[in-house]
């Protein structure tokens, strides 16, 4: 079954998103055509958007989706008139939490995405070190780390590394475990003082083998059993290092980030 979602908000529409998508992957079945229209934080954008909704329902002759964040009452109301089945979720729960905590909310646009100087830098600084030290570049920086993630070439330690640095202001530098280090059967040398700071990545061989064979086609580093070497090299080095690690191959990078943070009791820092 086919329908239309869109996400409008007076900010950038990331809440609408993540809590819309939230809900609708609780229908399987249901097939979506979506449309983001972040920034709707006029009557007249309002009313645009909700000459757009009604086009779709018009040529779907199904109501569409409207998933909202919109502090504006007068906003919201424009909105409320479309053809479409509206859910905001700050109209759903701004009320009774001024209820609760008997006060009125600022109703000020943008709030949600609004940062402090001090979490503003931090998440800055963690992204300027996770790119400093990607892919095993400045060891010496690893003082200052508060995650190594180490595993062999494209298991997911760059993107993994980004997203914690990215989302919660984690200083995650990442270790390429090379032929050399195979070859010894020992984690590096670089990595010993630093081993309660370490997490491995894995991931099954054949999956392995189709990543690399996109960036080097054909070659004896994206072989089969290349990458079935290498992978039960590493996991043996894993365990008799008792280096946790995580296999990734089914997993989203947001369910590989938080279980890591699990695992290593590191805080979720909500910037």
């Amino acid at each position: 079954m086919k329908r239309t979602a869109f996400f409008i908000s007076d900010g950038t529409g990331i809440t609408a998103q993540t809590l819309g998508h939230s809900l609708i992957t609780q229908f399987e079945k249901i097939e979506l055509a979506q449309t983001a229209l972040p920034y709707i934080d006029t009557v007249e954008k309002a009313q645009a958007a909700v000459e757009r909704i009604n086009h779709v329902y018009e040529h779907d002759g199904q109501k569409p989706l409207v998933f909202s964040t919109l502090v504006n009452t007068q906003i919201r109301e424009v909105i409320n008139t479309c053809n479409g089945l509206c859910l905001d979720f700050f109209q759903t729960f701004i009320g009774p939490l001024e209820v609760e905590l008997a006060t009125p909310s600022s109703h000020s646009i943008g709030r949600s995405h609004s940062r402090n100087k001090k979490e503003y830098t931090s998440r800055i600084d963690a992204i300027n070190f996770t790119l400093s030290t990607d892919d095993g570049v400045n060891t010496h920086q690893y003082e200052e780390a508060e995650l190594i993630l180490v595993g062999v070439s494209r298991s997911g330690k760059t993107p993994t590394s980004l997203y914690l640095a990215l989302q919660y202001g984690i200083r995650t530098a990442n270790y390429p475990i090379t032929e050399d280090d195979l070859d010894s059967n020992a984690l590096p040398k670089v990595l010993l003082p630093y081993r309660s700071k370490l997490f491995g990545l894995t991931i099954d061989p054949a999956r392995l083998h189709a990543i690399r064979n996109e960036r080097r086609p054909s070659s004896r580093y994206a072989a089969l059993a290349q990458c079935q070497r290498e992978l039960r090299i590493v996991e043996q080095l894993f365990k008799h290092s008792n280096t946790p690690y995580l296999n990734t191959t089914q997993l989203s990078i947001e369910e590989i980030a938080t279980k890591i943070m699990i695992s290593l009791g590191i805080e979720r820092q909500l910037l």
